[in-house]
């Protein structure tokens, strides 16, 4: 691997999760094209850019700054789930499924985080 943020595993949960989002949201109403899916898929990507962008070439403290901004776009994404829920877009099998696996994510951020100095 070229680069040292493929080697991490919260980047590859990270990837994953994107990927699962991207699919996800094909099912969506074309009338949420430009509102709820564009912003759950780019919240989705920003967790993946920001761990990616704050490992490579950087100090621990500036990787940390960056590690908050993946966790406040995991957020983001946890906050759409919600939103399409309450819109019956997203059934509750599902929702509950990337609420769990996003959960899961957030507590790898964090674990992540507090190791840097």
């Amino acid at each position: 691997m070229a680069f040292k943020f493929e080697n991490l595993q919260v980047w590859q949960k990270a990837l994953e999760l994107t990927n699962e989002i991207d699919i996800l949201t094909k099912s969506f109403p074309k009338e949420e094209l430009f509102v709820l899916t564009a912003q759950i898929k780019r919240a989705a990507d920003s967790v993946v850019l920001n761990i990616a962008e704050g490992c490579t070439g950087q100090t621990n403290a500036v990787f940390k700054n960056f590690l908050g901004y993946a966790l406040r776009s995991a957020i983001e994404v946890v906050s759409c789930l919600f939103i399409a829920q309450k819109r019956k877009i997203l059934n509750d099998v599902d929702f509950k499924k990337l609420y769990d696996e996003y959960e899961a994510l957030c507590k790898m951020i964090t674990s992540l985080r507090n190791t840097l100095s």
